[in-house]
């Protein structure tokens, strides 16, 4: 039997879209690179039922980024085309692989415009450095989303001096490769664990490619936030190619209805 965690809850799930991540054009035409393309694709998100969105700024060549110059460019495109949709971007270390030199960068942002810088960003706890990332958003003004990927995470994220109240969100993410009964069996480790470090921080359970939509089943079931985008899946639930990222949302959007769920 697959065992399931209970969660009990009466609020709005957000759903979240993951624009972009670091997904290639190749892989997929409507992924949006530039920040023109990612402000086309917030709107669209968001009149989909989007509220809010997480995207990778990139550089000038196409690279995922952490410069200033580049998540601002990014943040005030989205901004100016959708005001009020909360922003978020990555910190992942593919981007920046020094964990000195990725502070560096996160430490830059606060030197840009308010209206420039993200709502939120996520740290990977499983990648070196995080702890330091995360208190480098705290003192530029972003909020943190935890990123645990499994249990060694979610421990490293408890050990955090400033971990309780200083997260927005807590992101458990499934990779890619489990069905769906593996998918729920992971999810319930390391809600579990997450539950018994007393965060009172809304939890966002995701997948990646065969886990998304799985992962986003169980999250609507257990009244959990939602994330899906070209991020996490190039599919619709019935396999075929999803035309973009609008698609993917309104297809998120119909399960959370289909539940009972109200998309905040």
């Amino acid at each position: 039997m697959t065992r399931r965690p209970t969660i009990s809850t009466g609020r709005a799930v957000l759903l979240q879209a993951a624009l972009n991540g670091d997904r290639r054009p190749g892989e997929h035409s409507g992924v949006p690179v530039a920040p023109h393309a990612l402000a086309r694709d917030a709107v669209a998100v968001a009149k989909a039922g989007a509220g809010a969105v997480h995207l990778h700024p990139r550089s000038g060549a196409g690279e995922d980024s952490l410069s200033a110059v580049d998540v601002a460019a990014a943040v005030s495109a989205v901004r100016a085309a959708a005001p009020g949709l909360p922003v978020g971007v990555t910190t992942g270390a593919w981007a920046a692989l020094d964990p000195v030199e990725r502070v560096r960068l996160v430490e830059g942002w606060a030197a840009v415009d308010r209206a420039a810088r993200p709502d939120f960003a996520s740290v990977n706890w499983h990648e070196d450095g995080a702890a330091e990332v995360a208190d480098a958003l705290l003192s530029a003004g972003v909020g943190i989303e935890a990123g645990l990927f499994h249990l060694q995470a979610i421990e490293a994220w408890t050990r955090w001096r400033r971990f309780r109240g200083s997260c927005v969100r807590v992101l458990l993410e499934i990779p890619d490769g489990p069905d769906g009964a593996t998918t729920a069996l992971l999810a319930a480790d390391m809600i579990e664990a997450v539950r018994a470090s007393a965060t009172r921080a809304p939890l966002l359970l995701h997948g990646e490619g065969s886990s998304c939509w799985p992962a986003l089943h169980l999250a609507v079931d257990l009244g959990l936030d939602v994330r899906v985008g070209l991020e996490d899946t190039l599919h619709l639930p019935d396999g075929a190619v999803a035309p973009s990222n609008a698609d993917l949302v309104a297809a998120a959007r119909e399960i959370v209805s289909a539940r009972g769920r109200a998309p905040g």
